[in-house]
């Protein structure tokens, strides 16, 4: 066997090890996944009749106490497919700290210690800050949208037609979902940000420059995102806004401590 064949080989094998981990951890985050899937499945019309309570929440807001929260489906197989998507929906969310750690575990070998002690609280704040916007989407912001839509209800006096809110469990659940997707996604800005200034691509400088440029992109972002109507684009647009300057400020704060361990090893140094 010549040399070049005995160095493809010996670097081959490196590679081999790599798939056999990374099949590993794929076995395991997708197991996890199916377990949780099959639990949120089993659970799906309580967690659904969870999901409407912002729809009662508004109700009560919009003072019409005496509503019955009625949703409709009209497919015979519409609402077997919306509890299909609960279960996957929830299955992800239940199964994202499994999946993170798999991820963690295969990357984090290739990391030195610094970088595994930097990316281990991104890891931790990601979901947090997912669960924050979430929360925020059923405590507040899905009952008022859903206010918003009730207000444009008739009661039919005065000759008038009789036009109620008859919303279907497909149409309710991929409004909740997007506004859940939505804000958990911008939330994860201070992450994405403070991850850009560690790497030495963006500074707090720079993100306070571009402000006006954010504040655009972040109603262009709230009319992609949301529903078509201003009080889900608003609704998104201002914490978007406001999660900028909190990474404005979580920027300035990296590059102080940056700054004092420079001093501190300059210090060392000449000691």
């Amino acid at each position: 066997m010549s040399r070049n064949d005995t160095d493809i080989e010996a670097s081959s094998a490196p590679l081999i090890e790599h798939l056999i981990e990374l099949r590993t951890r794929l076995m395991w985050s997708i197991g996890g996944f199916l377990l949780a899937f099959i639990v949120c499945f089993f659970f799906a019309k309580p967690i659904f009749n969870f999901l409407v309570i912002p729809y009662q929440t508004a109700t009560e807001w919009a003072g019409v106490h005496n509503k019955q929260v009625e949703l409709i489906y009209t497919a015979p197989q519409e609402f077997f497919f919306t509890q299909v998507k609960i279960a996957a929906f929830g299955g992800f969310f239940l199964a994202f700290p499994l999946i993170a750690s798999q991820i963690y575990k295969f990357v984090a070998p290739g990391l030195y210690r610094e970088e595994r002690g930097a990316f281990l609280p991104f890891l931790v704040a990601t979901p947090l800050l997912f669960l924050l916007g979430a929360a925020l989407v059923y405590y507040f912001f899905t009952p008022m949208v859903m206010w918003f839509f009730l207000s444009m209800e008739q009661t039919g006096t005065g000759g008038q037609a009789a036009i109620q809110l008859l919303p279907r469990v497909s149409e309710y659940l991929s409004l909740i979902m997007t506004l859940i997707f939505a804000f958990g996604l911008v939330f994860q800005l201070p992450v994405v940000a403070t991850l850009l200034v560690r790497a030495g691509i963006t500074s707090s400088q720079g993100l306070a420059d571009k402000r006006k440029y954010a504040i655009v992109l972040a109603f262009v972002a709230a009319a992609i995102l949301t529903p078509p109507d201003p009080m889900s684009q608003i609704g998104l647009a201002l914490p978007t806004i406001l999660l900028y300057e909190v990474s404005i400020f979580a920027a300035r704060m990296i590059e102080r401590k940056r700054v004092q361990r420079q001093r501190e090893s300059e210090a060392q140094a000449d000691s």
